[in-house]
């Protein structure tokens, strides 16, 4: 996919200037990230169930708060958009300060800044969340095993465990 897409975002291997680069050996070696184990890259599975956690989660912290009726088209609207915005804040808010949704949480990965700092921080978490939303971002990666939303915020998800 990485040819295909070009790396016309800062952070890794192909594209224009990068004929007498290697190739990485894994995903996440270009980061200095090990190859398996805590802090190497999280793989494509591990982030989609994240993401299926968390708009589960979200579907039922909703139930909690608006009325849930399959057979009334308005109250399904209103029961979804709440859905929404309850999925945006539970991926937004921990993510900045704690670098990983109840998602991520539960499935063992994290979002790391390739900076080194500890803190995702907000326009990098809500950024990540407004491309989630979009989807192609979230779903072409590169030979690091980033994606675009990786890319354009500077981070990379990485396993904890």
């Amino acid at each position: 996919m990485a040819r295909w897409t070009g790396e016309w975002l800062p952070g890794t291997g192909s594209g224009p200037g990068s004929e007498n680069r290697t190739a990485p050996k894994w995903p996440g070696e270009t980061f200095g990230l090990p190859e398996s184990g805590v802090g190497s890259v999280a793989g494509f599975g591990s982030r989609l169930l994240a993401l299926v956690i968390d708009l589960v989660l979200a579907g039922l912290i909703t139930t909690l708060f608006v009325r849930y009726d399959v057979q009334d088209v308005a109250a399904m609207q209103t029961f979804n958009r709440w859905a929404g915005v309850v999925w945006a804040v539970i991926t937004t808010v921990p993510a900045m300060f704690f670098g990983f949704t109840p998602g991520m949480g539960a499935v063992g990965v994290r979002v790391a800044r390739l900076d080194g700092a500890t803190m995702v921080g907000p326009w990098r978490a809500v950024l990540r969340m407004v491309l989630t939303v979009v989807i192609v971002p979230a779903l072409v990666r590169n030979t690091d095993g980033r994606s675009w939303l990786d890319r354009v915020t500077g981070t990379v998800v990485i396993r904890m465990r």
